[in-house]
């Protein structure tokens, strides 16, 4: 079963930083999308960063252009979110997913919050 497991979220002041990871049980060598999601209260889940090929392009939301940076470190399965100037509206749930030979997985989530 595949497993994806996330770290780095927090407690941070406006415009400070953080750097979240995402570790596979699997090889990213080869996938369809792996990245960064975020769901914030009463809000629907919204694509943040993700590569959408093994090749390494990427899909990034225009309200993170900019401040946050999606990198991959595939000898160690992981994809990492570099997050900085961050504002009191990236407050929210920072999911990770990976969609892989067609299945999709999602993390458990790392709650990401952003004190004004």
């Amino acid at each position: 079963q595949v497993q994806l497991v996330e770290s780095g979220g927090g407690l941070v002041q406006a415009g400070g930083s953080l750097r979240l990871s995402c570790a596979a049980s699997v090889s990213i060598f080869s996938i369809n999308l792996m990245g960064w999601y975020r769901q914030a209260p009463g809000q629907q889940r919204e694509l943040v960063a993700a590569f959408t090929s093994s090749a390494g392009s990427t899909n990034v939301a225009d309200s993170v252009k900019g401040r946050f940076t999606i990198s991959r470190d595939n000898d160690k399965n992981t994809v990492y979110l570099q997050m900085n100037s961050l504002k009191p509206e990236d407050t929210a749930v920072y999911y990770c997913k990976l969609i892989r030979y067609g299945y999709q997985y999602w993390g458990q989530g790392t709650q990401v919050t952003v004190s004004s």
